[in-house]
């Protein structure tokens, strides 16, 4: 009997990743190759999108050849990217004109400092689009790419410049330049889409100085994005299908598809992401809304809390204090701290995020006594992971009202048991991870089959199985650690 597949791409900050998954929704090959992280002397972080579309197409080969699969076996494609990484690309040649300004780069700032200036603007951009006025958004990047990089600026002089997140460039590149389009999650994490009419608004793209018409057309997460033949790697074209940004992948990977269903990644950092459903709710405690997804004509909006510190706290055990060889280490060393300590950690190395938004907060590790050793730091460690996602989670039961009694998780963290259990007890909430890894491009897949006719949308979630974990901390204990954690915040804040 002859098998079926669908081909996913998840263009992550780090690298890519291609994958083939079959007719159950199960990915049947994988294939990885990183891409280069360019520093320069002030900090900036770049990537060079030539680099990132070789290697799409260098992952899709791989996953190909790797598992025998017919390329004539494989009927549609489907796509999950970094959000807010941000490209200026020629529309006549497909050609970057600069190199990629990656979402954690700060070299915007100036620009949405002088627009903070002006009265009102700050209310007025998160009404509209829901987010903070920052440069960690495109609509600060690109004005920046205009202001300093000439290519782009004579590019739009001719008209010919195009302006978009990495799913944009890799559509336009992918189908010979046919379609140059981004999907409703990535349009809006812009900073220039107004959540009411899912356009562009004209306002805001005036204020940054981006003309309208570099922009990508917006359409739905399921649209038809065009044919591919990867560049000659398949004897026939397939559909793009499906298109989302990582984090709202992964919200549909997981199945959240109904309003209060609630997701975490634990990745660098973490991004937490509640479906909100079909109306806007603009959060009042530091969360950000955006569109969840756009699928069979309708929209779903969500809220989500972006924090800076969530692995990457692990990487600095390992790699800069020392005090572990390797991340597994870290589950028995907190388990065998003393139960006593009040080491806290608040690992705001470049800031705090969601739902505290100070940019200028630096970390502390406080609570230390003669007690406090290796032990205790790695457990003050893996609690400020959990701390973190307790105070985001916290933040949309606020805006919601909803009480959120589940939360489904991934990314490499999960695997950490004491992490798992902590974070289950603090939130006073089931944990449930799946069985399967990547979810965000298993969102993108299972978004590009249902619009295809491939998968029953009805059935399709059903191919993910989790293992849980439940409150078990007693409550006296439970309130201590998140008033230890509350008070190293409040230091953090200089508000003690």
């Amino acid at each position: 009997m002859r098998t079926f597949y669908i081909l996913g791409v998840d263009q992550s900050t780090q690298g890519t990743k291609g994958v083939l998954v079959d007719q159950a929704g199960r990915i049947a090959s994988r294939a990885d190759r990183p891409h280069r992280q360019i520093i320069s002397g002030q900090g900036w972080v770049s990537h060079d999108p030539e680099e990132i579309y070789r290697n799409v197409l260098g992952v899709c080969g791989d996953v190909i050849r790797q598992s025998a699969v017919d390329p004539s076996d494989i009927l549609c494609m489907g796509i999950t990217n970094q959000r807010e990484t941000t490209v200026a690309f020629s529309r006549t040649t497909g050609k970057p004109l600069a190199e990629a300004i990656v979402w954690q780069c700060a070299r915007a700032a100036g620009i949405t400092e002088k627009l903070r200036k002006r009265v009102g603007f700050e209310d007025t951009v998160r009404t509209k689009t829901g987010l903070m006025l920052s440069p960690y958004y495109p609509a600060s990047k690109m004005a920046w790419l205009l202001q300093n990089r000439p290519e782009v600026e004579e590019a739009a002089g001719r008209g010919e410049l195009a302006l978009g997140t990495i799913d944009s460039y890799l559509v336009f590149r992918l189908t010979g330049g046919h379609r140059f389009c981004t999907d409703a999650s990535n349009a809006s994490r812009y900073q220039l889409m107004n959540l009411n009419t899912i356009g562009w608004d004209p306002a805001l793209c005036a204020a940054f100085g981006i003309p309208e018409t570099a922009l990508p057309e917006i359409v739905g997460s399921d649209a038809a994005f065009g044919m591919t033949d990867l560049d000659g790697l398949l004897d026939s074209p397939i559909p793009i299908a499906g298109v989302l940004g990582d984090s709202h992948g992964a919200l549909f990977g997981h199945g959240c598809l109904a309003p209060g269903m609630t997701k975490a990644t634990y990745g660098t950092g973490s991004s937490v992401m509640m479906n909100i459903g079909p109306d806007i709710r603009l959060s009042t405690h530091g969360l950000s809304a955006s569109v969840a997804w756009k699928m069979n004509g309708k929209v779903s909006y969500c809220l989500e809390g972006n924090i800076n510190y969530s692995a990457a706290v692990i990487s600095w055990l390992q790699k800069d204090v020392k005090l572990i060889e390797s991340p597994a280490e870290t589950d028995a060393l907190a388990r065998a701290a003393n139960p006593e300590d009040t080491a806290c950690l608040v690992p705001a190395f470049s800031g705090l995020g969601a739902p505290w938004w100070r940019n200028d907060a630096r970390a502390v590790l406080c609570g230390m006594s003669r007690t406090t050793g290796k032990n205790e730091i790695v457990r003050a460690a893996l609690d400020s992971i959990a701390c973190q996602i307790f105070d985001v989670v916290e933040a949309m039961r606020l805006d919601t009202g909803l009480d959120i009694p589940c939360m489904s998780v991934d990314g490499g963290p999960t695997g950490n048991r004491y992490l798992m259990q902590t974070q289950s007890d603090l939130l006073r909430a089931e944990i449930r991870i799946p069985d399967a890894e990547e979810l965000s491009v298993l969102g993108a897949v299972y978004t590009a089959g249902i619009a295809s006719g491939f998968y029953d949308p009805a059935r399709i979630h059903q191919a993910i199985h989790y293992r849980t974990y439940r409150p078990e901390m007693d409550e006296t204990v439970r309130s201590e650690k998140l008033a230890l954690w509350r008070q190293a915040v409040r230091m953090v804040l200089g508000t003690v």
